[in-house]
């Protein structure tokens, strides 16, 4: 058989192991670094598969490296995998599909890999869905283990269609708190300073910022503190916020506008202020290397698929720190055969479904057949670099 073959063969002849992963992650949920159950049940497959694995990497105990050298020239490629759950949803973001997929993937790229040169690795990377030490790719990034890579792919379950890697948006998670003196609501609210009031302040405040936004720019947050009871005035107070742009210095600039509408509230109100991130990593915006992309398209067309990549999202993904520093891509691939909303009851169906665990088979058909034509294809790699050399001196003029 060709390589080609062997890698669609091994795809199928393993994927009822991948398909039951798949479930068993999907019936054991895991929220941000507690993926203790999905970080075992896939690296120790990787082991089986002959991978050299080592867990709790990068400053996250649930984060896992796994390698096959094969001992001959060629790339070294990176497939990503995400296995965390939402908390009281569960897997409605299809990370229990995502891992698997990228597994598969790997393991058929390793089929061939002896006689194609060249480095596989998984990437483990826990907490996608952020917290305090969550976007562990982040992490990866920061601690060096992209710097002898030569490019990374992944693929995320989607809704009905397929579609290519999008300029997802950066995202910053911060925690905004005001502290004041309580007093009796009634008796003698004189003697009180409302860090209710400073923090009502801040909502409306950002409120009325938002038309002096570009399009890009999203804010939303929640009151996690608001006070006890209506016949105290409320002497601490906190709000949870997600500053997004679509660069990493258009959100910092309006991180600091929100840090002065932090401190004119507080003035307001005779409290005092604080904004800070609520977890590590930043999550950096998705900067797409478009002719890798087309590799990809290529290969999942090759296979009786077809693209449908009208319109893109304004979400967020921990894979943008990847992107800033090697090409990288994360297309959505079909999982249901109706519209389903990220993040949704529909979609935790969905991801549990014979179409939605199909998709295992397909994307690391596709993944492992990009990756195949990255070693053998001279001079591919070499110029998607180039490309991905060219949007990064973009986005570092775009500011």
């Amino acid at each position: 058989m060709s390589y080609r073959e062997e890698i669609i063969a091994c795809a199928d002849a393993k994927y009822p192991v991948y398909r039951q992963l798949a479930l068993d992650i999907h019936a054991r949920p895991e929220v941000s670094n507690h993926e203790y159950f999905a970080c075992s049940t896939l690296s120790e497959q990787l082991k089986k598969e002959g991978f050299d694995v080592k867990v709790d990497v990068a400053g996250h105990p649930t984060g896992f490296t796994a390698m096959y050298r094969s001992g001959r020239p060629g790339p070294t490629l990176v497939f990503l995998a995400e296995y965390d759950a939402l908390p009281g949803l569960g897997h409605g973001c299809g990370h229990n599909l995502f891992g698997p997929t990228s597994l598969l993937g790997a393991v058929c790229l390793k089929q061939v890999l002896d006689r194609t040169g060249g480095e596989v690795r998984v990437y483990g990377t826990p907490g996608e869905e952020g917290g305090e030490n969550g976007s562990a790719k982040g992490s990866f990034v920061r601690e060096g283990f992209f710097k002898d890579t030569d490019a990374a792919l992944c693929v995320h379950p989607g809704s009905d269609r397929h579609q290519l890697t999008h300029a997802e948006i950066a995202c910053a998670p911060i925690r905004i708190a005001f502290h004041g003196r309580a007093a009796h609501a009634s008796a003698n609210p004189q003697d009180g300073i409302n860090a209710l009031d400073a923090l009502v302040l801040t909502f409306n405040a950002i409120g009325l910022l938002r038309q002096q936004l570009t399009q890009d720019v999203r804010i939303h947050g929640i009151v996690t503190k608001g006070g006890d009871a209506p016949n105290i005035i409320p002497a601490e107070t906190e709000a949870r916020f997600y500053i997004r742009a679509a660069t990493v210095g258009r959100m910092m600039r309006v991180i600091d506008q929100v840090r002065d509408i932090v401190k004119g509230a507080a003035l307001q109100t005779g409290c005092t202020g604080l904004l800070e991130p609520t977890q590590r990593n930043l999550v950096e915006n998705v900067i797409p290397t478009p002719s890798f992309d087309e590799v990809y398209r290529k290969n999942l067309e090759s296979l009786g698929e077809t693209v449908n990549d009208q319109g893109g999202s304004l979400g967020s993904s921990d894979v943008g720190n990847v992107t800033h520093v090697i090409p990288t891509i994360q297309p959505m691939i079909r999982i249901s055969q109706t519209p389903v909303a990220g993040h949704s009851i529909e979609k935790l169906e969905a991801c549990k479904s014979e179409l939605g665990l199909s998709s295992i088979a397909l994307g690391a058909k596709a993944l492992a057949l990009t990756a195949l034509d990255l070693i053998t294809q001279k001079g591919l790699l070499d110029r998607i670099k180039a490309d991905h050399a060219r949007a990064l001196e973009e986005e570092k003029n775009a500011g």
